[in-house]
């Protein structure tokens, strides 16, 4: 299997070439928060790269931590690439209007995400919360070319990507992805209520997207104690983040989605909670996401993945 670096750069692990480079951008569920004490995992809201050497880059959603990514990008018209949103939330869409690259002649973006209901399409949604008096901006005033598709419960090829798109449960119309790249298995599920009722049931079509699969990122933004009395705001707890990857046989998670009144200490807590639970539960290794870090996934052969966590800091 190829080997894995988690690091706080973007390059490969030291003897072999990456084959694909999973960069969080933007960590953070439901705001934007970024403060003195969340300086580690960072404050921006959902915004994830997959990049491979000779193919367009895919971004998984386009939160705040978008912007950051385009500092990265050229802006001279070049840029071409290709976002899976798994939902029209402020909290994932608000990235696009400063989202540098795609604000030039000849760039091109193609946007992909669920029709927020049956009679409004993803660019009428656009169309519709991008505008005067709510923003300066259309998505159509930008000088480069914004495609918008409806995605629904289907399999699609982007490039050298294989996506799978199934519904996930949240509140209001929302996809999970599972892209096949790089020789490797990326699952995200940002958004994922959990059962009210008690039980730690996990839907079919999240086992599907998880299954085996190398990483996968997924909301962990509430402790049992949040649950509790949020039990219906459309997330879900760590131990049930930890439950649908190893219950689905996937051999990482990253823990993602991170709430915005959590600091770095307590994500830090909830860590060693997930990694104690993930390990009696057969899980090979468990992160939490942060602004800067890469997961690489190196060209060598070795019989089993090696992993290593660093810090940028």
């Amino acid at each position: 299997m190829p080997g894995i670096g988690w690091r706080g750069s973007v390059s490969p692990e030291p003897g072999g070439s990456a084959l694909l480079n999973v960069s969080f951008w933007g960590v953070r569920g439901s705001t934007p928060c970024p403060s003195d004490s969340n300086q580690r995992y960072g404050g921006n809201t959902a915004c994830v790269a997959l990049e491979v050497p000779g193919s367009d880059p895919l971004v998984l959603d386009l939160g705040t931590g978008l912007r950051f990514w385009g500092r990265t990008l050229p802006t001279d018209g070049t840029f071409r690439g290709h976002a899976l949103v798994t939902h029209l939330h402020w909290d994932h869409v608000q990235g696009l209007p400063f989202f540098a690259p795609i604000n030039c002649p000849g760039a091109r973006l193609d946007v992909y995400a669920p029709r927020p209901s049956g009679d409004l399409s993803v660019a009428d949604a656009f169309e519709g919360f991008m505008r005067p008096p709510y923003f300066p901006v259309r998505a159509s005033d930008l000088f480069g070319d914004i495609e918008f598709h409806d995605l629904a419960n289907q399999e699609i090829t982007i490039g050298q990507a294989r996506v799978t798109v199934r519904d996930v449960p949240h509140v209001g119309a929302t996809n999970g992805y599972r892209i096949e790249l790089g020789g490797q298995v990326v699952t995200y599920i940002s958004d994922h209520q959990q059962p009210v009722d008690g039980t730690d049931r996990v839907a079919e079509s999240v086992l599907e997207l998880c299954d085996g699969a190398d990483l996968v990122i997924h909301d962990a933004q509430y402790t049992a104690t949040d649950f509790a009395v949020k039990s219906d705001w459309g997330h879900c707890t760590v131990d049930y983040a930890v439950h649908v990857a190893a219950s689905a046989g996937a051999r990482r998670l990253a823990l993602f989605h991170h709430d915005p009144d959590r600091d770095d200490a307590a994500v830090d807590v909830l860590l060693d909670q997930a990694r104690a639970l993930g390990a009696k539960r057969g899980l090979h290794e468990v992160i939490a996401a942060s602004e800067g870090l890469t997961v690489s996934f190196g060209g060598d052969t070795a019989s089993a993945p090696t992993s290593r966590v660093t810090t940028s800091a």
